[in-house]
């Protein structure tokens, strides 16, 4: 019995995995067909000819390289200012003790229930407002924004979970509450800062609506959004739309190999206390 058991499991999980690797497996094989008449004809087999010249045809006719780079930009930027005040607000609402600290916190991490295109409207007024429409400014300071609750989820969490006898110790040797938040829980804070980051620069790096709705120039384009002009009004280049796809993936998938362990960690912070 134990022995169908365990099979029954790995034909689950094995069933999970394929699912969850095949639709990459053939968006790789397809950015390396000659054309689309050999997408079409054989769409879930090998290439007859590998053709690495899609990914030189990708990089060159959607400009990936400027697209690239202005991706890079927002996303590094909007995970900083996050964090910074991510970090700044969870560290007060597990630390300090105020009347309506809750209701603060709920309030916050209210916005993770929220639909992102519930904002879309609110969103562009203000950014019209402040006149910084169609710029990469507009992008940094809407992703940040939007990754908000569930930073402060996640480090409300793992701030919670640090010793206060850590703090106690450092203000008997004279330090004031910023010296608490710089010296002491930030460094003991780096997984969750991780992890809250993580999350933020993979939405930063593949949100395709807001950086249509607040952005309009070449000059101002991410990576997503130049995917889209492969399509045109009578024909589609879908060999090096997938070679493109390809490409904006690969950042995401190193960001997470290189975290991995921190996000797993920070995941799982204040989950068990005891």
């Amino acid at each position: 019995m134990k022995t169908l058991l365990n099979i029954f499991k790995w034909i689950i999980l094995v069933f999970f995995l394929f699912v969850a690797l095949y639709p990459l497996i053939w968006l790789l094989l397809a950015s390396f067909k000659s054309s689309n008449l050999e997408l079409q004809q054989n769409p879930f087999g090998f290439p007859d000819q590998w053709m690495f010249i899609n990914y030189y045809n990708a990089m060159v006719k959607a400009k990936l390289p400027s697209l690239f780079f202005n991706s890079i930009i927002v996303a590094l930027f909007a995970v900083t200012v996050n964090l910074i005040v991510a970090s700044m607000t969870s560290f007060v609402i597990s630390r300090e003790n105020f009347k309506g600290k809750n209701i603060v916190f709920t309030i916050i991490i209210a916005g993770i229930l929220l639909p992102i295109i519930a904002f879309m409207v609110p969103y562009f007024s203000i950014i019209q407002k402040f006149k910084i429409y169609d710029s990469l400014l507009a992008l940094i300071v809407v992703y940040s924004a939007i990754n908000i609750p569930i930073s402060v989820f996640l480090l409300t969490s793992f701030m919670e979970s640090i010793p206060v006898e850590l703090e106690e110790a450092a203000t008997i040797d004279g330090a004031n509450f910023v010296q608490r938040f710089t010296k002491v829980i930030i460094p003991l804070s780096q997984t969750g800062l991780a992890t809250a980051g993580t999350f933020c620069f993979i939405y930063a790096w593949n949100e395709f609506i807001m950086a249509l709705l607040l952005t309009s120039s070449e000059s101002s384009r991410t990576l997503q959004l130049g995917i889209r002009f492969f399509t045109s009004q009578f024909v589609t280049d879908y060999t090096a739309m997938y070679a493109a796809i390809v490409i904006t993936i690969i950042p995401s998938i190193i960001i997470y190999f290189l975290f991995h362990n921190r996000i797993i960690s920070g995941l799982t912070a204040g989950a068990v206390k005891g």
